[in-house]
């Protein structure tokens, strides 16, 4: 999709709650929030660093968080959680899916939640509004990565349709298709963030003739 209304998603801004009531405020990454970024990483738990990057460095290096900024809401979507605090409004997750050189209707996916907010049904919200993103902008099957021992991230993927594809030096490949995704998230969550999102953002979603329909690919 492209225009004002490709422009208009990628500038929503999306204020639901967490499960156990937290104020949170879902938005497109921007270039601006580098320090917002580089302080969230820096609260993540080693095992989390590591199970994310693949890497127990206490920080990326600049390109990787200067790529992880760049989200033009197209070729690279990516969303971010604040909690909306009242006070530093910290951000407390992100997700990202870019679009593939060689097959321009699969991109790669990536998330991250900070470990103090586990269990508050974060990344499912964060996964729901990537999957409406990347379905309108055309990126239908997203490939996810993750350590063989990351068993929560593994659990999740498989419980929203991702299908297995191969594994080597202790990371597994996933498939994720798209629409079938959003529709299993969305039929099986009871999080009012999951449902805030699909309410929020239905307006741009295709409803006949999707490029990530089955018959349109």
């Amino acid at each position: 999709m492209d225009g004002p209304q490709s422009r208009a998603l990628h500038d929503e801004i999306i204020e639901t709650v967490a499960a156990d009531g937290k104020r949170i405020c879902l938005r497109s990454i921007r270039h601006s929030d580098e320090v917002r970024m580089r302080e969230g990483i820096a609260r993540l738990s080693e095992q989390s660093r590591y199970m994310r990057f693949f890497s127990v460095q206490p920080m990326p290096s600049d390109p990787v968080i200067e790529r992880l900024l760049d989200a033009d809401g197209h070729d690279h979507i990516a969303w971010g959680a604040i909690h909306l605090d009242g006070r530093a409004n910290p951000a407390v997750g992100a997700v990202h899916a870019i679009r593939s050189e060689h097959q321009p209707r699969a991109g790669e996916f990536s998330i991250a939640v900070l470990d103090d907010y586990h269990g508050l049904g974060l990344a499912r919200m964060l996964t729901t509004v990537l999957l409406i993103h990347c379905e309108v902008e055309a990126m239908c099957e997203l490939e996810v990565q993750t350590l063989a021992e990351n068993m929560p991230a593994i659990r999740f993927i498989l419980s929203i349709g991702a299908r297995r594809q191969e594994s080597e030096a202790g990371v597994i490949s996933f498939r994720l298709p798209v629409r079938p995704a959003i529709r299993q998230i969305s039929a099986a969550s009871d999080l009012q963030g999951v449902h805030d999102i699909v309410a929020a953002l239905a307006r741009y979603i295709p409803a006949q003739d999707s490029p990530c329909a089955p018959e349109s690919r």
